[in-house]
């Protein structure tokens, strides 16, 4: 008499089947609309991130080398229209020469309106300063560009991560409801999907957060040294010297 004979699978391999399914390809094969626009905002966010970093990085280097240039030209420049003429020969996007000729047109506009109302409800003083308060507010505006995408993706990413998190761990339930099994296979993709989505999500915010505190830092640098130069400007044009500067009499 013949005995039939069944053959178990063992539950390592099943497991070890369902373990492979939380795999990154495995997550884009079986990814719902839902997790699409999760992966996809985060990616975007991450792709914004990245270009404000390096832009700001390389901005801030080359403001590094050329600030001190900028100001000690001036300075040590004895004739002052090559002074400003070095200042307009300066790049656009280099804030410490067009703070230095709006307070030099500034002064000429005002020398040369001498007796008109101008002159009389502002004197010189208080003419180039108003110039070198605008010009200075410009710049450090200026020197903010992409520090506000950079604080939304760092303070944003990790709960786009979370949602793509919870919306895993519904599927996997939806899935263990559907099945009545709780076991690996019903559950490794969804579980997967979640876990990869928390991990996109903290990998796009760490950057930010991290290149928005060194560019903060940077820029306060920047504008501390724009202010000096400012003070300093508005003592030479509005007195003809510098603060500090010894003025030999014949």
């Amino acid at each position: 008499m013949l005995q039939e004979t069944t053959t178990i699978a063992p539950a390592g391999s099943s497991n070890a089947e369902g373990l492979q399914q939380m795999g990154f390809a495995d997550m884009l094969q079986h990814m719902d609309i839902v997790g699409y626009v999760v992966l996809a905002t985060l990616l975007i966010m991450s792709a914004m991130s990245i270009y404000w970093i390096i832009f700001n990085f390389i901005r801030n280097m080359r403001l590094r080398g050329s600030s001190d240039r900028v100001i000690n030209t001036f300075w040590e420049t004895s004739n002052a229209q090559d002074a400003i003429r070095f200042m307009e020969e300066q790049r656009n996007s280099e804030p410490f020469s067009k703070v230095a000729l709006d307070a030099a047109q500034a002064a000429a506009h005002h020398q040369r309106h001498e007796g008109s109302r101008l002159v009389e409800s502002l004197n010189r003083s208080e003419f180039v300063d108003r110039a070198l308060r605008q010009a200075v507010t410009r710049e450090s505006m200026k020197l903010e560009g992409g520090l506000t995408v950079l604080a939304t993706v760092g303070s944003t990413a990790p709960f786009v991560g979370l949602l793509g998190t919870v919306w895993g761990i519904y599927r996997a339930l939806l899935r263990i409801g559907a099945s009545g099994q709780a076991d690996i296979g019903a559950v490794a993709g969804p579980v997967g999907e979640a876990l990869i989505m928390t991990a996109i999500g903290l990998g796009v915010a760490i950057p930010a957060v991290l290149g928005y505190n060194f560019f903060v830092r940077m820029n306060r640098v920047t504008n501390n040294k724009l202010d000096t130069f400012a003070h300093d400007l508005h003592d030479f044009f509005a007195t003809g010297s510098r603060v500090g500067e010894v003025t030999v009499k014949s």
